[in-house]
């Protein structure tokens, strides 16, 4: 029988990593200057909080019992959720460095 809470540790892991790459994010539109002629920080602080939401319901799976897979269908579909908004948040960061 297959372990039904083999994604959570890994969402948990990824998830805890791009918190990390959030506040770097913000770090540099804050030492580039950025942060006032951009939307960038306003999806970065959206992003965070998705990707805060997919590490407590990751957490939640692990430790659930009744509704491990529940928890886990949510931080499945919030981390990739983060990862569609990082993605565009990126694309932003970089034509705001070009420009």
């Amino acid at each position: 029988m297959e372990d039904k809470n083999n994604k959570a540790p890994q969402i948990l892991n990824s998830s805890s990593n791009f918190l990390g790459f959030c506040f770097l994010v913000l770090t540099s539109l804050k030492f580039f200057k950025l942060s006032a002629t951009t939307f960038i920080d306003e999806i970065t602080s959206v992003c965070f909080v998705i990707f805060m939401f997919s590490c407590l319901c990751a957490f939640l799976s692990i430790r659930s019992i009744k509704r491990s897979e529940f928890y886990e269908t949510l931080a499945e579909y919030s981390f990739l959720a983060g990862l569609i908004i990082i993605f565009l948040m990126t694309i932003l960061f970089m034509l705001a460095i070009i420009h």
